[in-house]
């Protein structure tokens, strides 16, 4: 049996709004889009993808889940990322991180690592 991971999901208020901000940070496309749900993507045949959906309420606390972002540049990427919309955030990390924890336009953090080139960097 083989399991291929084919898209995560995303609660929003504004899916669309959210969605257009995850592909202004990715440098992906609308692939599909209606009231119920807007799913992105490098490409269609690109797995995996995230689908935003609409929910009535807000977030409330920290993810248990994030994305986390591997740029040629961390820092470079970062002002470009907040430039989109996101903010910086403080999660408990340390002066000393390698990473930097942003918030997108609804809550939703994420980490801009360092660069990384394998999954064991």
């Amino acid at each position: 049996m083989t399991v291929t991971w084919y898209q995560t999901v995303v609660d929003a208020h504004d899916p669309r709004a959210l969605a257009r901000f995850w592909c202004g940070v990715l440098d992906w496309h609308v692939l599909y889009e209606d009231d119920d749900e807007v799913v992105i993507g490098r490409d269609a045949a690109a797995l995996p993808g995230l689908c935003f959906v609409p929910v009535p309420e807000s977030k409330a606390v920290k993810n248990r889940l994030h994305i986390d972002l591997s740029p040629d540049d961390r820092d470079a990427e970062v002002e470009r990322i907040t430039a989109l919309g996101a903010r910086r955030i403080d999660v408990g990390q340390g002066a000393d991180a390698t990473w930097v924890t942003l918030a997108d336009p609804e809550g939703n953090e994420f980490c801009v690592l360092r660069p990384k080139r394998t999954l064991l960097d």
